[in-house]
């Protein structure tokens, strides 16, 4: 991610991981001061249409794909905040993972520079699928001697407890039921001597 933004020609490029809701719960920034993205989440996700498009069709997509330039540099959030930290152009590609959105990947670009085009978004697709691939294959970095007090079951469910999937969630996905989550749960918590979620994604983690 430290040299992602050279690929196309990005002065500012950042990575959001997303939990089952879509909702930012980790985020990096290259390129811009952390302000720009406290910025950002004070105007909302919702009013940007380039990152709900995104959402929506789990494709790349850069600004000019969903409005006018015109309707861009007249949005609140070109005026709130992108055109306060100098960028005029902007696109997001999804990261896929586990059968469903887990996170995007985001350049931006100043006035010096020309906006994203078509040929920008099949490059950085390449780039979203590597990531994605390596995202979706990393698991918990759980310490042997945790790992030989978990059976499969309960280390299947608290990494998906970790990448923020609930009780009804890890059922479905898992084709088990809600209180057999909460039961392998329950064991998970008595093993590590823990008492809340949180704490033991915590533990697990070297």
């Amino acid at each position: 991610m430290s040299y992602a933004g050279e690929l196309v020609g990005a002065t500012a490029w950042g990575l959001d991981l997303l939990d089952s809701r879509f909702r930012v719960f980790e985020s990096d920034l290259w390129g811009l001061p952390d302000t720009f993205r406290d910025h950002y989440q004070d105007i909302g996700q919702s009013a940007d249409l380039v990152s709900q498009q995104m959402i929506r069709q789990q494709i790349p997509v850069h600004h000019l794909s969903v409005q006018s330039l015109e309707d861009w540099h007249q949005s609140d959030l070109y005026q709130n905040v992108f055109r306060i930290y100098g960028v005029e152009h902007g696109m997001v590609a999804p990261l896929i993972g586990v059968g469903r959105l887990i996170g995007g990947i985001y350049f931006m670009r100043g006035k010096e520079l020309p906006a994203f085009g078509d040929p920008d978004l099949i490059q950085v697709s390449s780039l979203c699928q590597h990531l994605s691939v390596r995202l979706a294959t990393l698991r918990l970095a759980i310490a042997p001697s945790i790992v030989n007090g978990l059976t499969p079951r309960e280390i299947d469910i608290a990494e998906l407890v970790a990448q923020g999937f609930s009780n009804r969630e890890i059922a479905l996905k898992l084709n088990i039921s809600r209180d057999a989550v909460k039961q392998v749960l329950k064991r998970i918590f008595r093993k590590l001597d823990v008492s809340a979620r949180a704490e033991m994604v915590a533990k697990l983690k070297v």
